[in-house]
């Protein structure tokens, strides 16, 4: 006979629900699992994204992270399917090969230590010649203002452009 442990339960549902949760979601919503494209070449994604008049957003993530998860699903890839944002990922801790700015062969995790980025999820807005044009956006804090972050800041980035 198995006798449950409610107090292990909860802590279990809470684990995986957690960031779902904390973002304000069901539990369900956070069971979607959408997929950004990653890049060979940021100078070709940037290219793109400036004839369209519109910035390069780059979120760099973690395996596993569900803050990251939470971003890339309720936030992310609607702005890249709905509103034709022109977002890849970057992934921390991987070899993955790419192309910097300046067109020199570097990794996923190369690129992350570059630009000094230590928390998962964060969002990075670029413009011409591969310069942040917008504060960046770093981790899943106030989540009930991620989205009204997004957006601020994908403004400000799209004003500099425009």
């Amino acid at each position: 006979m198995s006798v449950i442990n409610r107090g292990s339960t909860r802590r279990a549902l809470m684990a995986m629900g957690g960031g779902a949760l904390a973002f304000g979601l069901p539990l369900r919503a956070w069971a979607v699992n959408a997929v950004l494209p990653t890049t060979q070449s940021l100078p070709e994604e940037l290219d793109k994204a400036l004839k369209a008049r519109q910035p390069l957003v780059v979120m760099v993530s973690l395996e596993g992270c569900p803050f990251c998860r939470v971003a890339r699903n309720h936030y992310l890839d609607p702005l890249r399917q709905r509103d034709g944002g022109h977002v890849v990922q970057i992934d921390m801790r991987t070899t993955t090969p790419v192309r910097d700015f300046n067109g020199i062969a570097a990794t996923h995790d190369a690129l992350v230590r570059a630009w000094g980025i230590k928390i998962a999820p964060t969002v990075l807005f670029f413009g011409p010649q591969g310069k942040e044009i917008a504060e960046r956006l770093e981790g899943g804090y106030i989540p009930e203002f991620y989205g009204a972050y997004l957006e601020q800041r994908m403004q400000a980035a799209r004003a500099l452009i425009q």
